[in-house]
């Protein structure tokens, strides 16, 4: 075994190394989410353009997302605190949904440039959303963890 995967293998039998799993999972969820929402809203229905339709797919995919992150990767349980919570959990979000705009933005030039059908706009769009939240779920998970980590430090007395 390379020492490479050793260390890799002993990190994930960690709790951080749990809560990175968890986290990853959760943002498949989230991905796969917004990726149906877009597909139904943009590609069958055809209820807006790629931007609207991806900025939609996203919001509606935050929702499970800030649930599960909160209850399975955080632990977190009873009511969420605005400020310290959703709050932050929502602006890292919008950022990763304004990445995601962006995107779609560039697959509707890029699409319109290149004369392309709605199938393979769609296939486009889709890859776009895919592309955005990649590169942002890991600077998410650093954010989100250093967040929830200074509420657990809080709410047991320990100071940071």
């Amino acid at each position: 075994m390379s020492l490479g995967f050793r260390h890799l293998w002993r990190l994930l039998h960690t709790n951080e190394g749990r809560k990175l799993i968890r986290y990853a999972l959760v943002s498949v969820i989230s991905a796969l989410t917004s990726l149906v929402v877009l597909t139904i809203v943009y590609g069958a229905l055809r209820l807006w353009t790629e931007v609207y339709s991806s900025l939609f797919a996203n919001v509606v995919a935050g929702v499970p997302s800030y649930l599960l992150n909160r209850q399975w990767v955080w632990g977190k349980t009873g009511r969420s605190h605005v400020w310290r919570e959703v709050f932050p959990f929502w602006t890292a979000s919008l950022i990763g949904i304004g990445f995601a705009w962006l995107t779609s933005s560039e697959a509707h030039r890029l699409a319109d440039a290149h004369h392309l059908h709605h199938v393979a706009r769609t296939v486009l769009v889709d890859g776009a959303n895919i592309a955005a939240f990649g590169v942002l779920w890991l600077v998410k998970f650093l954010f989100l963890n250093r967040v929830f980590a200074e509420i657990a430090e809080v709410e047991i007395g320990v100071d940071a």
